[in-house]
């Protein structure tokens, strides 16, 4: 089995068909499917199958596709470390970050970043942490910052707690019920959830139980944040969701907390990675300027 191989296998797996492979890796079709073919009689198996649309692989290649998106990406991450190690600051990072981490972490982590590393790539995708866990899983994406998940993860990643947070009640800047103190007095208004994650009216419906409440009235939900933020700036709806909002520049000035006194604790921030490898000295250093950026903020 050669490298040139996996890496062969893993472009027609990304790039769906054996031409755009070809292109993608710089060589010439009938060299592509020579060293496919040469691979597959090698293991005894089909990976690939035709479909009118390209190339899809079969239960086999599946199988086989992700110890290879492994050692292409570690063989990668270890010409670059070495690069890295050097003094130079060629290669790529990628990360997955949620919108907390955008909002409160990103513009202070960012400039160092790219003051230490100039000429590195980085990817940034925004996401949560069950999007990113099979990339983190096959190397291919570097580490995620955001809320902690709900179900811990498995014992090949580590888990590195930035700071705790807090959910806040927000309307619009002078929403008629900008001076209620409590959410008993705000049962009655029109209530906007998110569609982001399975739970998230659930737990908005069982914040209210917890206090005796009746569910409130739930008339739009938003499958983006964006979505959320829109709907609360053009009408009279509110909605429970992280108090950041009211520190970003994009929203603190349409938007306003309303200072219940119930509490809103929300999953702690926290930076996840792969245990057994360490990252490149790019990818510890972005995580590194996070963790700086981290610690200023929990110190506000």
């Amino acid at each position: 089995m050669k490298f040139n191989q996996l890496l062969a296998v893993t472009a027609v797996a990304e790039q769906g068909s054996l031409r755009a492979a070809a292109r993608h890796l710089g060589m010439s079709q009938p060299s592509l499917t020579r060293s496919i073919g040469e691979l597959e009689r090698e293991l005894g198996a089909t990976l690939f199958e035709r479909r009118a649309r390209g190339m899809a692989l079969t239960p086999v290649g599946e199988v086989f596709i992700r110890r290879a998106r492994v050692i292409g990406s570690e063989a990668r991450r270890a010409q670059e470390e070495v690069s890295q190690f050097l003094g130079g600051d060629q290669g790529g990072v990628e990360v997955c970050l949620s919108i907390v981490a955008h909002m409160t972490l990103l513009p202070t982590a960012l400039p160092l970043f790219q003051k230490r590393y100039a000429h590195t790539r980085l990817r940034i995708v925004e996401g949560s942490f069950p999007a990113a866990e099979p990339r983190l899983r096959d190397g291919s994406m570097d580490f995620y910052i955001g809320p902690a998940p709900e179900r811990a993860p498995g014992r090949e990643f580590a888990v590195e707690k930035l700071f705790d947070n807090t959910r806040a009640v927000f309307a619009r800047r002078g929403h008629p019920r900008a001076k209620a103190r409590s959410l008993a007095e705000l049962t009655d208004e029109m209530w906007a959830t998110t569609g982001i994650t399975a739970k998230a009216e659930s737990e908005f419906t069982q914040l209210f139980a917890r206090h005796n409440l009746p569910p409130p009235r739930t008339t739009i939900q938003a499958d983006s944040m964006l979505s959320l933020m829109t709907t609360l700036m053009s009408s009279d709806a509110l909605a429970v969701t992280l108090r950041q909002y009211s520190e970003f520049p994009l929203t603190r000035d349409a938007l306003q907390v309303i200072e219940v006194k119930e509490p809103m604790p929300a999953p702690g921030i926290v930076l996840i990675r792969r245990a057994a490898l360490p990252l490149t000295p790019a990818a510890e250093y972005l995580a590194d300027m996070f963790r700086r950026a981290a610690a200023n903020y929990a110190q506000r």
